[in-house]
C-alpha cells in the first residue's frame, strides 16, 4: 500500500446500498425510458427487465470479489489479482473510462433539463440541434462546470460527509421517480399505446431492437451504478454482509422503479402524437416533464425540473467518490504514479486521485455537450469493463482456494459462465460500428502500460502475456463478428440473424474457459492472501 494512513471503514450496509441506488438512479431515469421506447417501442419494458437480469448475474460475481478483497477501487484490482498486470490494466482502463466520463455527463443532463424552465436565461443554456438533440451553450457549460466542482467539494473532506449527503439525496431520488411513474399511470394512461409499433404500425416484438436498446438506450449505462458499493468496499463495515446486500438490493429496487417509469411513459404519451410516426417519431427533450405539462400537472413538472438537478447530481457525487478510489487502486497495481496512492492523513481520502479525476471530468465535459452523445459510448465501455469479473472470480476459486471468502456465491461455475456470455452478447448488441470504436479505445492506453513495464525492466512479462492472450484475442474477434454480423445489428449480414447470436454465445463460452484457464497465482494475490490471513489472526 502506498500510504500508511488507512482508508476509514465508516459506511454501513444501508448507506452502502443507497450509494448503489444513488449511482443507478441518475440521469438515466430522466432520459432512458424515452430513448428505449424510440428504439424498441413497447418492447422497451422487456429491455429493462432483461437488462436488469443480465446485470444482476454480472454483479453477483463482483459481490463475491468485493467481499473477498474489501479495498477501495476494487473494481480495477480483481483481474490484476487473477491474471496479472496486463489484463488488470486493460480491465482497469475500461472501467475507469466508463465511470469517470459519467461525472460530466450527469452535470450536462441537469443543465439540459433546465432548457424547459420558464425563464429566458434558462433557454439560453442550451440549443436544440434537431431530432430532440440538444447541446449546451457556453453559459450552459459554465453551469455544468460548477456542478462538477460541487461534486468534487462534497467528497473532498470526508467519506462520511459524502455518505451523509448521499443518503438525503438518494432518498429524494427514490421518491420522485416512483411517484412520477405512479401519477402518470393514474392521470392519463392509454392502454392502446402498447399496440403501436416503432414506426406507427401494429406493434410486434422486435427482439433485435430490444437487445440493442439494452446496450445503447442508457439501460446498461444506468445499472452500471452497482459498481459503487464494490468500489467503496474499503470504506464498508462488515464487507461480507454489506456488499452483497448493497449490490443486490440496489439493482432490485432500481429495476422496479425503472419498469414503472417505462410503463408510465408508454401509457402517458398522447395517442395523436404516436399516430404521426410511431415511437420513433417522439422527440421529447425533457420527457417526463413534457408529459406532465401535457397532462396539466404543472406542479409535477416543477418537481421534475428540481429532481433533474438533484438526481444526476447525486450520481455525480457518488461517482466522484468511486473514481478517486479506482485511481488509488490502479496505483496499487503499479500502473499509475505513486502520488495517486497517497491518502490524506486525517480524512483517509486519496485527494491527489480526486484532483486527477476533476481534470479528466472537465476534459470530457468540454468534448461532449449533450447527454445522448455519450450515453451509448459509456454503455459499451462499461460492458468491456464487466468482462473480467466473471473470469477473475472463477479463476481465484482455483488460484486462491484457501483465501477467506466472507460471501461465497452458490453455483458460481454456471453463473460466472452465463455472466461472461451475456456480457459478450451485450457487446455485440451495441451494433457496428460502435462496438469496434469502443474496442479500439481500449488500445489507446497501452503505451502507459508499456512505459511502466519498461520502467520495471519487463519483469515477468512472459507470464503477464500468458495471462492476457485470451483477452488480447477476444477484443478484435468480437469486433470482427460485429462487422460481419447480421444487418439487425448494423453488420454486413455475412452471418444471418439468429446464427450470429448463437456464434457470439459459443465464442463467449470458449473465451470464458480460455480466460479461466489462463489465470495464475500472481504475486499480488499471494500478498493479498497473506494480508487477509494476518487480519483474521488479529481478530
Amino acid at each position: 500500500m502506498s500510504s500508511s494512513s488507512p482508508i476509514r471503514r465508516d459506511v454501513g450496509p444501508f448507506a452502502l446500498m443507497l450509494t448503489g441506488l444513488g449511482s443507478i438512479i441518475g440521469s438515466g431515469w430522466l432520459f432512458g425510458a424515452a430513448r428505449a421506447s424510440s428504439l424498441a417501442g413497447p418492447g422497451a419494458v422487456w429491455a429493462w427487465v432483461l437488462g436488469a437480469a443480465i446485470i444482476m448475474t454480472i454483479a453477483l460475481t463482483y459481490a463475491e470479489l468485493g467481499a473477498m478483497f474489501p479495498e477501495s477501487g476494487g473494481m480495477v484490482r480483481y483481474s490484476h489479482y487473477s491474471h496479472g498486470s496486463l489484463v488488470g490494466f486493460i480491465g482497469a482502463w475500461a472501467n475507469w473510462i466508463a465511470i469517470v466520463s459519467v461525472i460530466p455527463v450527469e452535470a450536462v443532463a441537469s443543465v439540459q433539463y433546465m432548457h424547459h424552465w420558464p425563464f429566458e436565461w434558462a433557454h439560453s443554456l442550451s440549443t436544440p440541434m434537431g431530432n430532440g438533440h440538444i447541446e449546451l451553450t457556453t453559459a450552459g457549460m459554465a453551469i455544468a462546470s460548477v456542478l462538477v466542482l460541487v461534486y468534487f467539494l462534497l467528497n473532498f473532506w470526508s467519506v462520511k460527509l459524502f455518505a451523509h449527503s448521499n443518503t438525503a439525496i438518494t432518498t429524494f431520488k427514490l421518491v420522485v421517480p416512483a411517484a412520477t411513474g405512479l401519477l402518470l399511470i393514474a392521470s392519463g394512461f392509454h392502454h392502446e399505446n402498447f399496440s403501436v409499433g416503432i414506426h406507427g404500425d401494429q406493434h410486434a416484438i422486435d427482439f433485435p431492437a430490444i437487445l440493442t436498446a439494452i446496450t445503447t438506450a442508457g439501460i446498461v449505462f444506468s445499472f452500471n451504478g452497482f459498481q459503487s458499493p464494490v468500489n467503496l468496499a474499503g470504506d464498508a463495515r462488515n464487507p461480507g454482509r454489506s456488499i452483497p446486500l448493497a449490490v443486490v438490493g440496489s439493482i432490485a429496487i432500481a429495476t422496479v422503479i425503472y419498469v414503472i417509469l417505462q410503463v408510465a411513459y408508454i401509457g402517458a404519451v398522447p395517442t395523436e402524437l404516436l399516430a404521426k410516426a410511431g415511437w420513433h417519431g417522439i422527440n421529447f427533450s425533457s420527457p417526463f416533464a413534457d408529459l406532465a405539462i401535457i397532462l396539466g400537472l404543472q406542479w409535477m413538472a416543477w418537481l421534475l425540473f428540481v429532481d433533474a438537478v438533484i438526481s444526476p447530481s447525486g450520481t455525480g457525487i457518488t461517482y466522484t467518490a468511486t473514481t478517486a478510489r479506482m485511481i488509488y487502486g490502479m496505483e496499487r497495481n503499479g500502473t499509475m504514479p505513486k502520488i495517486f496512492g497517497r491518502l490524506h492523513p486525517k480524512w483517509g481520502i486519496p485527494r491527489p486521485a480526486m484532483w486527477l479525476n476533476l481534470i479528466v471530468s472537465f476534459i470530457f465535459l468540454y468534448n461532449s455537450r449533450s447527454w445522448d452523445s455519450l450515453a451509448a459510448v459509456i454503455g459499451v465501455a462499461t460492458v468491456i469493463s464487466y468482462l473480467t469479473g466473471p473470469v477473475s472470480v472463477m479463476t481465484l476459486r482455483r488460484t486462491a482456494a484457501d483465501m477467506h471468502r466472507p460471501f461465497r456465491l452458490a453455483g458460481l461455475p454456471v453463473l460466472a459462465a452465463i455472466a461472461f456470455i451475456m456480457a459478450t452478447e451485450l457487446l455485440y448488441w451495441a451494433a457496428w460500428p460502435l462496438t469496434g470504436k469502443i474496442i479500439l479505445l481500449m488500445v489507446v492506453a497501452l503505451p502507459v502500460y508499456i512505459y511502466y513495464q519498461a520502467k520495471a525492466g519487463w519483469h515477468d512479462m512472459g507470464r503477464q502475456l500468458g495471462g492476457a492472450w485470451w483477452l488480447i484475442v477476444y477484443l478484435p474477434t468480437i469486433a470482427l463478428i460485429s462487422w460481419a454480423g447480421s444487418s439487425k445489428f448494423n453488420g454486413h449480414n455475412y452471418i444471418p440473424y439468429g446464427w450470429d447470436l448463437l456464434l457470439v454465445a459459443v465464442l463467449g463460452l470458449i473465451f470464458y474457459i480460455w480466460g479461466v484457464k489462463s489465470g495464475w497465482r500472481t504475486p499480488s494475490v499471494e500478498a493479498a492472501e497473506a494480508e487477509a490471513s494476518n487480519r483474521l489472526s488479529q481478530h
